[in-house]
């Protein structure tokens, strides 16, 4: 099989787990902290210690775009990713939200981590800004931790790399999902907000959808740079 449409199908197999699983738990447990958040760092960890040594397990086109930026994929690489994270995520969604639906549950956009929940009184411009604000920090938080434990010139983390990226998207969805529910992930954000609007026929997930796109690119692109900065600085 070709290499590239290997990594293709790593990286939709690594996002439809993600949201399947991830996504699901959040949707069943309605958003609860600890759970949730732990089910995105282990998804992570089974993922990169599965598909990682084949597509090195970005399964977000935040990652990806950073990896483009980083220079350590090329172009033609990147679009296959995207697309493949896009159609896994998808499909994830499409699973979990149509195995509720036949077991009679009803799953809410904003249990999948969508609805904004700055402020009470609705959706304001002061809410958009705030939830980009967190959405840019916490990609770029995460995305610096992955470019540098994955970094070859970065020995002793080796075999640990999996783990310590699993951990720290944990301890972003600690962080974030009190405050936009925590996206710093295009592919799962689309998924799971398009599905909503399929099953469910709610527009506020889909309405919102562009600030998780537009926050975890940002964000990872900035941690592309400052880790291009920083090595550069240190050469």
């Amino acid at each position: 099989m070709n290499g590239l449409l290997k990594k293709g199908i790593a990286e939709c197999l690594g996002t439809f787990t993600l949201v399947f699983i991830a996504c699901g738990v959040a949707a069943l447990t309605g958003g609860e902290l600890v759970a949730t958040a732990l089910a995105f760092g282990l998804v992570i960890v089974a993922m990169a210690y599965s598909v990682g040594r084949i597509s090195g397990c970005h399964i977000n086109p935040a990652v990806s775009l950073a990896m483009l930026i980083a220079k350590k994929m090329s172009l033609k690489e990147f679009l296959v990713y995207i697309i493949a994270q896009l159609i896994g995520g998808f499909l994830g969604g499409l699973l979990i939200f149509g195995v509720a639906k036949m077991a009679g549950l009803h799953l809410l956009g904003d249990a999948s981590n969508y609805v904004i929940n700055f402020g009470m009184e609705g959706v304001t411009a002061g809410t958009v800004i705030g939830a980009l604000l967190v959405e840019i920090v916490l990609t770029f938080l995460f995305i610096y931790v992955i470019l540098n434990v994955t970094d070859s010139n970065n020995e002793g983390v080796g075999k640990k790399a999996g783990l310590i990226i699993g951990l720290t998207l944990t301890l972003v969805h600690l962080v974030g999902i009190p405050l936009t529910g925590t996206s710093v992930n295009p592919a799962r954000s689309f998924a799971t907000a398009l599905n909503a609007l399929i099953f469910n026929g709610t527009t506020d997930a889909i309405a919102q959808v562009w600030i998780f796109f537009v926050g975890p690119l940002l964000g990872g692109a900035i941690a592309a740079l400052v880790f291009k900065l920083m090595h550069s600085a240190k050469n």
